[in-house]
């Protein structure tokens, strides 16, 4: 079987417009989370999320081109640029007409709909922004990707909630393993900070509310006081390369992706099923698919949401899926420090777990004052403090509304 490696990484994230930056507020125990800037939250409940900060679209893209694209198209267009410079693919045109994209993206440009909405109605259904269609629409952010850097393999869009940057990448691993492409650019990106979103998930009881005056506490997975989850943003791109055509070219290897498994819970539209059973499906199938044993993996990025449905649940899978390997195993939920970027959680925990592995560094659960055990959190999650130590085998974890279950597992190349 062909192996697959991961040659490229760029990110935008609450921590910083680039890897290094986010992982450096990563291992620093850095918190994204503060007051919402982008719109006025006088009449809502919910008054901080983790946003990107500083970033300048015409750094990546031409100007021309960013006016007609949604905050998460700009987000995954800098990433995809910031991946391709670092795996040394940007200039090279005859690789790059042959690669595909895979976008993971949970909502798509839900700040236009809002917007486009408002000017509609406003103006007694006569007017609209004509880019309305073009921006809001979930597989823009692929396409544009292809557009800026032409590519012209597949671009695709994954849509599974909170699983959509994990699927993402797990669908290209497969592309690349049974020889449709060598070179992939995969992972996800969202921005739906505005008042629509913010109320939408509020009304489901889902966000943190209680932080207010220090929103940097708010996101705590695995806590006694946690609330709810604290929506982020931003986007994250892996460049998946074949491993003989990366050695080839002299390629900067970090990791091999060996693994990915995937299920359903089949039980609710926004609950995961409490019995665990497919969330540890899909871990079992991914690290059978990586050819690891429990004991083999040293960290796992949690999906860890700060909410109490998700963080007992995921608990009770590792304990499904791990044995008795489950209390030895490292967890950590960098949520809490960049939120939950909803469409792009998947794609930039998978880059928390290959940086993970090329420096040897779990980073840390913070705001983990008292872990709930009588919640049923009773595993070691990295609290406050990061741990240097060597990481061979990593996998990340997430769990989108409508039961969608996706895993990666990650190896260390030597």
């Amino acid at each position: 079987m062909r192996r697959v490696v991961v040659t490229g990484l760029g990110c935008v994230s609450p921590l910083g417009n680039s890897v290094e930056e986010t992982w450096a507020g990563l291992k620093a125990g850095k918190s994204g989370v503060s007051t919402i800037t982008v719109y006025n939250t006088d009449n809502l409940k919910v008054k901080y999320a983790a946003e990107v900060k500083n970033f300048e679209a015409d750094k990546y893209m031409d100007s021309k081109a960013a006016r007609k694209m949604a905050t998460y198209c700009k987000f995954a267009v800098a990433a995809a640029k910031m991946a391709l410079e670092d795996s040394d693919l940007l200039d090279k045109k005859d690789i790059l007409e042959d690669a595909a994209v895979y976008l993971g993206v949970g909502i798509g440009g839900l700040e236009v709909t809002e917007k486009s909405m408002k000017s509609y109605f406003d103006s007694n259904q006569t007017r609209m922004p004509p880019m309305t269609v073009p921006e809001l629409i979930p597989n823009e952010g692929a396409g544009n990707i292809s557009i800026a850097f032409g590519l012209h393999g597949a671009a695709h869009t994954v849509a599974t909630a909170c699983a959509s940057g994990t699927d993402a990448i797990g669908n290209a691993l497969d592309q690349i393993r049974c020889g449709r492409y060598d070179v992939i650019l995969a992972g996800g990106a969202e921005s739906t900070h505005c008042g629509f979103a913010n109320l939408g998930f509020n009304v489901l009881q889902a966000l943190s509310t209680k932080w207010v005056d220090d929103p940097s506490k708010a996101s705590r997975p695995f806590d006694k006081q946690r609330d709810g989850f604290i929506m982020g943003e931003g986007g994250t791109i892996l460049v998946l390369e074949e491993y003989e055509h990366a050695k080839a070219r002299g390629a900067k290897i970090y990791a091999e992706v060996a693994g990915y498994g995937a299920s359903c819970d089949g039980y609710h539209l926004t609950a995961p099923n409490p019995d665990g059973v497919c969330g540890a499906k899909a871990m079992t199938i991914a690290m059978k698919d990586a050819g690891v044993k429990p004991e083999d993996v040293t960290y796992y990025n949690a999906h860890g949401t700060s909410t109490h449905l998700n963080d007992s649940g995921e608990t009770q899978m590792l304990h499904m899926a791990f044995g008795d390997a489950a209390k030895n195993l490292k967890i950590s939920s960098t949520k809490s420090m960049t939120g939950h970027c909803l469409g792009n959680a998947g794609s930039l925990e998978a880059m928390v777990c290959v940086k993970a592995i090329q420096e040897g560094f779990i980073p840390p659960t913070i705001n983990l004052d008292e872990v709930d055990v009588e919640g049923g959190c009773d595993l070691d999650y990295t609290p406050n403090k990061g741990v240097e130590m060597p990481v061979n085998v990593a996998m990340s974890g997430n769990f989108g509304f409508g039961g969608h279950n996706g895993i990666l597992v990650f190896k260390k190349v030597e």
